[in-house]
């Protein structure tokens, strides 16, 4: 139940005004002069503050500099009621930052209306408050997380892999957490045929094998080197004490797993699903948003590893890049694919 105070010293139109305030449902504070209602203001904490202008001791104009002079009342809704309705009285109290202004003799249901629109419009304006605060302490939270886990792989001990060097295998049991520092690393899972099939490319300062961690299991991929790359490493039980002793740092690795199994699904379903022209329109876009090294943006990528991106055979790959570049759809020389036309790839037909 909302909560009004009305500050009025005449008692005839004090009473009449509550009575009508407390049939609608409100509950009711009164003050019969200003004083006496900043004293019920700081009190009682209303949502409405409803006063007369004309008043002994304190007049509304001096109740109202009073209430924005407190901090704690300062959002509260307040409305001059007043027999005063010069165009310079209304444009006094609206000039000092009030929210309306009922003359009297009022209609209840213009009053009751006015209340309701002020009343509604300042718990908008306290959601979005709140709300705004929310996203910003989940910003800080995840910054905070990220600066953590920088701080955390700083100074760390550094593999060095050549490209095609394996960095873990499918089947073996987690024992570092792994953080790119230079280069690129494809995760990969590989069929009983020796098919690959690339789940993500990690980039510098991406994580990888948290997965099996947090599973409290053996990998289920594995991890090659897809360039000469610089790796830091983190021994398992430091990560799990950082984890356990920093709940940002659990938060950003929760919205990584989140997200990977986001991406996961999304892969799973066009493999499943799409055209084969689809598949490697779908990989090239994906490849140059994340994994083009050249100045001007090519795609410099083993055609081996584009498939196994696409999830297909790597001659239907090659058939596939050699009918977009009749289209001209793309470009390739010395091994680079160039994008000609991103909009046509982004709606290809499945």
């Amino acid at each position: 139940m909302k909560k009004v105070l009305v500050i009025e010293d005449n008692k005839e139109i004090l009473e009449n005004t509550a009575e009508i305030l407390e049939l609608s449902n409100y509950c009711v504070c009164t003050a019969a002069n200003g004083k006496i209602g900043i004293e019920k203001a700081l009190s009682d904490k209303p949502d409405l503050i409803l006063c007369d202008i004309m008043m002994p001791e304190l007049d509304g104009y001096g109740v109202f500099h009073m209430v924005q002079s407190h901090p704690e009342l300062q959002n509260i809704p307040f409305i001059f009621l007043t027999a005063k309705t010069g165009i310079n009285e209304i444009r006094k109290g609206m000039s000092l930052g009030a929210d309306d202004y009922i003359p009297k003799p009022f209609d209840p249901t213009d009053l009751l209306t006015a209340i309701e629109w002020r009343l509604k419009k300042a718990d908008k304006v306290k959601r979005e408050i709140i709300e705004g605060i929310r996203e910003a302490n989940q910003t800080l939270t995840l910054e905070g997380g990220e600066r953590k886990l920088q701080e955390f792989v700083n100074g760390r001990h550094i593999d060095f892999y050549k490209k095609k060097q394996r960095i873990f295998s499918e089947g073996n049991h987690p024992i570092r957490l792994y953080c790119v520092q230079k280069g690129k690393v494809k995760i990969f899972k590989t069929n009983d045929e020796g098919k690959e099939l690339i789940i993500r490319i990690v980039n510098e300062g991406e994580f990888f094998g948290y997965t099996a961690m947090f599973e409290n299991a053996v990998y289920k991929e594995s991890a090659d080197a897809l360039e000469d790359s610089e790796i830091a490493t983190i021994p398992r039980n430091e990560f799990e004490e950082l984890l356990h002793s920093h709940p940002e740092v659990s938060r950003k690795f929760i919205k990584l797993l989140a997200s990977d199994v986001t991406e996961k699904e999304e892969q799973l379903l066009n493999i499943a699903y799409n055209s084969l022209r689809r598949k490697v329109a779908d990989a090239l876009l994906s490849v140059y948003k994340t994994y083009h090294t050249t100045p001007d943006g090519d795609i410099y990528l083993s055609r081996e590893n584009l498939a196994a991106l696409a999830g297909t055979a790597t001659e239907s790959l090659i058939r596939t890049l050699t009918s977009f570049k009749a289209e001209h759809l793309i470009d390739i020389k010395d091994g680079k694919i160039a994008i000609l036309d991103h909009s046509r790839l982004e709606r290809m037909v499945n």
